[in-house]
């Protein structure tokens, strides 16, 4: 029977591999952490709303300012390298809260500089780290590889690091920011024991702006990959904005009360937690091409579900399918754009990607906020369903050619490849 480390960490993944899980997770903890202590912090300071939200907001800001910029900065040095920098920059900042804290100094002013500089430094780590993976493991190994990532965001910034970031700011203001900077230079320690990791060599240095323009002109050229980005985007607006009225839906329109609400959230993340377990079990026997049609449907249904009920058990069950088909779409997706982008371009590609992914929040939180307020808490939900379901049309002859497509190989590539690859393993799973 396999050891609990090689069902968590297959050995075929490679110790780096390890190495990489082993920094995602203990990075996870910390920003789970943070997550719920943050706006305890900000609430403890102002009971501003605008202030309030604005915490908020400074996850999604540096995103949009500095996106491109940290895709097109990852794609130009060592990858290993800029984790460790952004992440040691991100104990910094923390740090500087800490002493603001300790000292009794620290107003809700500096609190949002902290979280402004701190998502910055955010950008640039996942911009890079998001391309070490197809560094160290082969493609076929990517489903699985990023199915354990997953899954360390999932217990760690969803389940356990909320709770215990709220704990310890019962504790002191200052004890989970504490325990967030130990877990991020703990990060840096990992991802230090991995082997370098250096770039494709380039044929003559590019100014940033540059680069910047030679991935989005590459994205443009790529149907499978642009029309996965764009898919992205718009499901990101459309499930926004219901989102961002949830509270409000699970407390008055649910009856649900605070703890129920949280209660609700948790949900999904336990349907994850089921995911995760049949990750490896769905890859080797549905196609990718099926299993995103389902997850996409399971989207538009869920929308409706959310728009048709008025009871609460009812919507525990359709927020408990959410985390479990939320987390494969995620994996899927992710695993197909890794396949498909060259690797001198995978921190570009996925800096698009994640500029679209918090567009598409800023977009569907303004206009969930704005229906809501206009036709009732269950309006978004339509809204989301209608949108969902016209975006599936249009897309569903197109997610078997994005299923199906190949990366395309350079001469050299081709032949690591087909060095590197076992009969029988490799490329995408069997499509429709």
């Amino acid at each position: 029977m396999p050891s609990l480390g090689e069902l968590i960490a297959p050995r075929r993944l490679g110790i780096d591999f390890r190495w990489l899980l082993a920094s995602s997770w203990t990075s996870n903890i910390g920003d789970g952490i943070a997550l719920s202590a943050a706006p305890l912090l900000i609430a403890s300071m102002t009971s501003s709303p605008i202030l309030v939200a604005a915490g908020a907001m400074m996850q999604f800001l540096p995103w949009l300012l500095f996106g491109l910029l940290a895709g097109a900065v990852a794609d130009r040095h060592d990858r290993r390298r800029l984790v460790m920098l952004a992440n040691g920059l991100r104990a910094v900042i923390v740090g500087a809260l800490v002493v603001f804290l300790v000292s009794g100094h620290a107003n809700v002013w500096i609190v949002l500089a902290t979280a402004f500089l701190y998502g910055t430094a955010e950008v640039f780590a996942d911009s890079a780290g998001s391309t070490l993976l197809p560094m160290l493991v082969r493609p076929a190994d990517l489903g699985i590889g990023n199915a354990r990532l997953q899954a360390g965001y999932l217990v760690g910034n969803q389940l356990a690091g909320p709770p215990l970031g709220a704990f310890l700011f019962a504790i002191g203001s200052f004890w989970p920011f504490l325990v967030q900077i130990l877990c991020v230079s703990l990060a840096v320690v990992l991802i230090s024991r991995i082997a370098r990791t250096p770039l494709p060599e380039r044929d003559a240095p590019v100014g940033t702006s540059h680069a910047i323009r030679e991935g989005l002109r590459w994205l443009r050229g790529n149907p499978p990959v642009r029309t996965l980005v764009l898919i992205i985007l718009v499901f990101n607006v459309t499930w926004a904005a219901p989102w961002g009225v949830l509270v409000l839906y699970a407390t008055e329109h649910l009856n649900m009360g605070a703890v129920g609400y949280g209660a609700l959230t948790t949900a999904s993340a336990l349907g994850g937690l089921i995911a995760i377990g049949s990750f490896g079990w769905l890859e080797r026997h549905v196609s990718f091409a099926t299993l995103m049609r389902v997850c996409l449907s399971l989207e538009v249904l869920m929308h409706l579900g959310f728009a048709l009920t008025s009871t609460p058990w009812v919507a525990f069950v359709i927020m408990f399918g959410f985390g479990a088909y939320a987390f494969v779409w995620g994996t899927i997706s992710t695993t197909v754009r890794q396949r498909l982008v060259p690797m001198e371009l995978q921190g570009r590609i996925a800096s698009v990607n994640m500029v679209g992914v918090f567009g598409g929040l800023v977009i569907g939180q303004f206009l969930g906020g704005l229906i809501a307020q206009t036709w009732g808490l269950t309006a978004p939900w339509w809204f989301a369903f209608g949108g969902s379901a016209i975006t599936l049309l249009l897309v569903w002859r197109s997610i078997s050619h994005i299923a199906a497509a190949k990366p395309v190989l350079d001469a050299e590539e081709a032949d690591r490849a087909s060095r590197d690859e076992e009969p029988g393993a490799g490329g995408l799973p069997l499509i429709d």
